[in-house]
């Protein structure tokens, strides 16, 4: 426990010291179990509950999220709110199984938080698809009403146009700019890269009386006529 162990005078025999070692030892294999049962953060988690562990992974994580309803939940292990709120956020998350609750510890990823402007405890941000980000707030257990209003608001499945939008341009370059994301990073979707491949494809396969042009996001075709001329050399021929 960190603190100088302090033997009474009665204990010289051998006997003594073995009993006092082993009593010892039964109080710090309990003093670890209750420790790990503190860890409230780990305890409950649902299959559709991830745990973050760098701005690599959150934006990979909302990149490939598809039209899921992707819920950011921002909290510390020593914040009273965020621990008295966990049971009611593991609920949600098991009577929402379609929607994505990645959860992020402020105090393992305080650098990334501040770049995001996380300055309160515990805070929520839902993002889907194309749409990007669709609202952000904190709540406590007696405001859980704002969460649960939120998420019958955005929770119904959704088809959103294009690949998935994430975090905002500005967030990736402020976490770039401060070291927590590298320069230049590749930031396409699974699904948009799935999608540029079956355009290659397209390209490579079908032979048509076009040329495939592939401007911005979106293929066109530019139907090019061809016209075959025939010369014809014109020959005088003598008489026999």
């Amino acid at each position: 426990m960190g603190k100088p162990l302090v033997f009474p005078d009665q204990m010289d025999s051998k006997d003594s010291i073995t009993k006092a070692q082993s009593n010892f030892f039964v109080r710090a294999q309990a003093s670890i179990r209750v420790s790990r049962a503190l860890r409230w953060w780990e305890n409950t988690h649902k299959p559709n509950m991830r745990e973050i562990h760098s701005a690599q992974e959150l934006v990979y994580s909302l990149l490939n999220a598809g039209d899921k309803l992707v819920i950011v939940d921002f909290y510390s292990p020593g914040c009273g709110g965020c621990k008295a709120l966990h049971p009611k956020i593991c609920q949600l998350a098991e009577s929402n199984p379609n929607a994505v609750f990645l959860k992020v510890n402020y105090e393992e990823l305080k650098t990334m938080c501040r770049g995001l402007h996380i300055h309160v405890l515990p805070f929520f941000r839902f993002y889907r698809g194309a749409e990007g980000r669709l609202c952000s707030f904190s709540c406590t257990n007696a405001t859980i009403r704002k969460f649960k209003d939120a998420l019958a608001k955005h929770g119904a499945d959704g088809c959103s146009l294009g690949p998935a939008k994430g975090l905002d341009e500005s967030e990736l370059m402020t976490l770039a700019s401060i070291g927590e994301l590298p320069k230049g990073l590749h930031l396409k979707s699974s699904k948009e890269e799935r999608v540029e491949d079956f355009e290659d494809f397209i390209v490579r396969s079908i032979d048509l009386p076009g040329v495939w042009s592939k401007t911005g996001n979106k293929t066109d075709l530019i139907k090019e006529e061809t016209a075959v001329g025939v010369s014809y050399n014109k020959t005088k021929l003598s008489g026999d």
